[in-house]
């Protein structure tokens, strides 16, 4: 069952996952030849790595800031930040190692960061 609890466990440890693998993306960015990544590539790829890491440790502290029992809104936004950086740089990644952009993966990942971090905030400001 998807409880506060479980929930909190799982962000802390897929946060964790996220900057270990955005520090894998990191230095595979920093050393792959050129050939490896399509034109512009490497900066691209640069960015979702920043944007992983990051997101990856805000859902580090989510999952340890979170320990009264969080309202739907707060769970709501904590899903919503996993599984829009998942979508987000996956699709980023994706035109930066093929050159293709016509995924909408990555603004739908996009648009459901940016949604799920206004929930967070109503969530926060509901509670005070």
């Amino acid at each position: 069952m998807l409880t506060g609890p479980f929930l909190t466990r799982l962000w802390r440890i897929c946060g964790a996952l996220l900057v270990a693998t955005g520090t894998i993306m990191g230095a595979l960015t920093a050393h792959l030849p050129d050939a490896h990544f399509a034109e512009g590539g490497r900066a691209i790829a640069r960015s979702a790595m920043e944007m992983q890491m990051w997101q990856g440790l805000a859902l580090v502290a989510l999952g340890l800031g979170l320990t009264q029992r969080p309202n739907r809104l707060l769970l709501c936004g904590g899903c919503g930040v996993l599984l829009g950086t998942l979508l987000f740089c996956a699709g980023v990644y994706d035109t930066a190692f093929t050159g293709h952009h016509g995924s909408h993966i990555a603004p739908s990942g996009g648009s459901l960061l940016i949604a799920s971090w206004l929930a967070l905030a109503i969530g926060w400001m509901r509670r005070a």
